[in-house]
């Protein structure tokens, strides 16, 4: 028995009428290979129920305290069934991108059912050339986008083949009980002294965020927030390195901020990693400074076929994993987020990659000097019961009054070789992310993989109806900066001069 997380209650109380927190992900597979046999239920149920013992977070369930005077447990389901969580639908004719999209979109809508563990899994027939697609998606209190790969990864095999999964052997020490919930007067126990422990626990957090204050959206425009962070570090760690420039993170109005809707739109398409790599090398940037100049130029391309572009930056949420080793099993989350600005506000595509990379250094510096939870203690703020009531009205009025980003960018890193799921091959996966009333109505996200950069791009159709266009403006920005940067080689001392100063100066 576990109970979660401040950050993982956070993502159930994020929930409402108009918001499901579950990410999720699109895996597109070729058609069987002879012999393998096609891809059915039956086979899909069998290997979940073979390698279910990999995957914790499949497992557990939520068991919640009584009027939500404390953070739920995860506790084990005794009444578990495989079955009950896979279904299998066939898509009409012509089974086509679109076609998938949108029933994936419809899927994606729906809220799980928290009297049970919290996935479900579709396996989607019917798509063009024999290909099958299985969209996964699980809550996000349960796992990351880091986690969440390596969920999907557990049912995976690097050959056509299946491999030979060890059964759980016997513990090396006497066995412990299954988890069961906890006792209602254990959980209003734990409850009680939380809460009078719950002031000194406000002032923890008051003192930790004191030292990311110029880290933090709104906060950094606060007169004086980089010289209390600057402070608070140099009293924590005893060191007196002077902290990265960084700007004022304050998000400028675009359309995809305010109140979202219910329904969901997505789109989802691949670019060759091997052309970012060479954009990477000839520019002297990353391949995450190529993917963030990507999606800034995509939105500014976007913004501007509205009329609607700002003047300034628009301002991105990077979640980054923070996992230690041996925390792979452990269900929940264990991420914090970087605020950056993208330049959206800049002409020139190498401009844009230049700014960007610089940007990015410096965020990473300031990242890797600070202690990177302010996520987390922002969470543990208030009373459980404060947050549980009030956390969908404040993010709907945030929204509404002063949005404190503009959209979700998430990159996650995976495996460069072939995988395969009952014989069948990964051809992509296009991973999906939660959209909220605070972090805007269009999300990108994407996942490298076997030579591919694979995004999957939500949104709210009230404030972003067209999604592909936003896929063919990604394309459009891979092929405009392949040309720039082909054209005229690099100034290696000015992208230099970026990454060894800061471009907010």
């Amino acid at each position: 028995m576990r109970q979660l997380t401040a950050l993982d209650a956070q993502f159930l109380h994020a929930e409402s009428a108009t918001t499901a927190a579950h990410v999720a992900g699109l895996a597109v597979l070729a058609p069987s290979r002879a012999g393998a046999g096609p891809l059915t239920l039956a086979r899909l149920v069998g290997l979940l129920r073979e390698r279910l013992h990999l995957t914790p977070a499949l497992r557990m369930r939520l068991a919640t305290v009584p009027f939500d005077l404390d953070r739920p447990y995860w506790v084990e389901d005794p009444a578990f069934d495989v079955a009950a969580h896979v279904h299998e639908t066939t898509l009409a004719a012509p089974g086509d991108d679109a076609l998938l999209a949108e029933r994936v979109a419809r899927i994606h809508e729906r809220h799980l059912d928290r009297s049970r563990p919290l996935w479900e899994m579709h396996l989607i027939h019917g798509l063009t050339g024999g290909r099958v697609a299985l969209y996964a998606k699980v809550h996000h209190c349960a796992i990351d986008g880091v986690s969440g790969a390596e969920t999907i990864a557990a049912l995976l095999d690097l050959t056509p083949e299946p491999r030979a999964v060890e059964p759980p052997g016997p513990p090396a020490t006497p066995p412990v009980p299954a988890a069961a919930a906890p006792g209602l007067a254990g959980m209003l126990a734990v409850a009680a002294v939380r809460t009078v422990l719950q002031p000194a626990r406000t002032l923890y957090s008051l003192g930790r965020m004191a030292a990311e204050l110029d880290t933090m959206p709104l906060a950094s425009a606060l007169p004086g927030a980089r010289q209390v962070a600057a402070a608070v570090t140099r009293m924590v760690t005893g060191k007196a390195e002077e902290l990265p420039e960084l700007p004022v993170l304050a998000a400028p109005r675009t359309p995809f901020n305010g109140p979202i809707g219910a329904e969901r739109r997505f789109a989802f398409g691949s670019i060759p990693l091997s052309d970012v790599k060479r954009v990477a090398r000839g520019a002297g940037a990353s391949v995450n400074d190529v993917v963030m100049t990507l999606c800034a130029s995509a939105l500014r391309t976007w913004l501007r076929e509205r009329d609607a572009l700002p003047d300034r930056p628009l301002i991105a949420a990077v979640p980054v994993a923070v996992r230690g080793d041996g925390s792979g099993r452990v269900v929940g989350n264990q991420i914090s987020v970087m605020v950056t600005p993208i330049p959206t506000d800049l002409s020139c595509p190498r401009e844009r990659l230049r700014v960007m990379a610089g940007t990015m250094r410096a965020a990473k510096l300031r990242f890797a000097g600070s202690p990177a939870g302010w996520l987390g203690e922002l969470s543990s703020m208030l009373p459980a019961a404060v947050t549980a009531l009030a956390t969908s009205a404040v993010f709907r009025l945030a929204s509404i009054v002063l949005p404190p980003v503009n959209l979700i960018v998430s990159n996650v890193p995976g495996p460069q070789l072939p995988l395969y799921l009952c014989g069948a091959r990964v051809l992509a996966y296009h991973p999906m992310s939660v959209l909220t009333d605070v972090s805007g109505g269009v999300s990108i996200t994407c996942f490298s993989y076997d030579g591919s950069l694979d995004f999957g791009i939500l949104s709210c159709p009230d404030r972003v109806a067209d999604v592909w266009r936003l896929m063919d403006h990604l394309r459009g920005a891979m092929d405009e900066l392949t040309e720039q940067v082909q054209r005229a080689p690099t100034d290696r001392s000015s992208m230099g001069s970026a990454r060894r100063s800061s471009p907010f100066q």
